[in-house]
């Protein structure tokens, strides 16, 4: 308690004493004067006791809550220092990763690269290849020899009666020609496979020894093929001989311009997928 608020109570006590005893009326009043004294500063000191006190009360709650609010950061500060760890950790497993990656990059890259120069080499290859042909044509043969480069291979389209007897698949004379001039430009590329289909119309054909469309298709793809090899020296490895029927039309069958459009040997020349097959069977390998 504090020193103050015990001297005033210890006088108080002893005015309260004195009153018990006989003092003089003068004393007397100036001990009430002194007691009213005391007993107001007995209460500002009692408020000023207890305002104290509230204050230290809100203080120490104030404390407690500080204590408690430093604990979490502790605690949240160890969260974040374990992240920070973990993070750090990952990083550098990313940092292997992203090295991976580019090594992957890298080799896809110059895979990439090899198809395009390959494509590009092709491409050219092809361009030449129709411009000896078409070079090489007479305008009349011109006429009758349509020559295309579709996706990588060349197409050389020769009409049938330009070939065939109507529903025959003996060659003319007049077909040797053509055949003589396309079987030089074979060979000068020898990295091109040539596969022939015949196509015909949808005309149902009646001639002994051959019995539909089917036939007739596959029997002018082999005439095609055996004149390359016998009479102009193509490697017959090179060669392949297919017939396709009427399911290959490229025209209307419904008019007579059309069906004898559809009326067809194909010549396609397409470069080795040896190469290719190669550089796919190099393609980098993911990891």
């Amino acid at each position: 308690m504090n020193t103050k608020l015990i001297a005033i109570l210890s006088a108080a006590a002893l005015m309260s004493g004195a009153l018990t005893g006989c003092v003089s009326k003068k004393k007397y009043t100036d001990l009430q004067a002194q007691h009213r004294t005391l007993s107001q500063d007995y209460t500002t000191l009692k408020a000023s006791y207890q305002d104290n006190n509230s204050k230290m009360q809100t203080i120490q709650a104030l404390l407690d809550q500080e204590r408690r609010n430093n604990e979490e950061l502790k605690k949240n500060y160890a969260q974040l220092q374990n992240t920070l760890d973990k993070s750090i950790t990952t990083s550098a497993q990313g940092n292997v990763n992203i090295e991976k990656l580019v090594d992957q990059i890298n080799a896809s890259n110059k895979y990439i690269r090899q198809l395009v120069n390959a494509k590009g080499k092709s491409d050219s290859l092809n361009l030449a290849l129709v411009t000896k042909l078409t070079r090489s044509l007479t305008p009349s043969e011109s006429d009758e020899v349509n020559v295309k480069v579709l996706k990588g291979v060349v197409y050389i389209s020769l009409a049938d009666n330009m070939l065939f007897q109507t529903g025959s698949y003996e060659l003319n004379p007049r077909a040797m020609q053509t055949l003589d001039k396309i079987a030089k430009i074979i060979k000068d590329y020898n990295n091109y496979d040539v596969l022939v289909e015949g196509n015909t119309d949808p005309v149902p054909i009646s001639r002994q020894n051959i019995r539909n469309n089917w036939d007739l298709s596959a029997l002018r793809a082999s005439s095609v093929v055996q004149a390359l090899q016998d009479k102009f020296g193509v490697d017959p490895s090179r060669l392949t001989a297919g017939g396709r029927g009427e399911f290959n039309p490229i025209a209307d069958n419904g008019t007579a311009e059309g069906r004898q459009r559809n009326r067809r040997t194909e010549i396609i020349i397409t470069p080795k997928l040896d190469q290719f097959l190669d550089l796919i069977d190099k393609a980098p390998e993911e990891k």
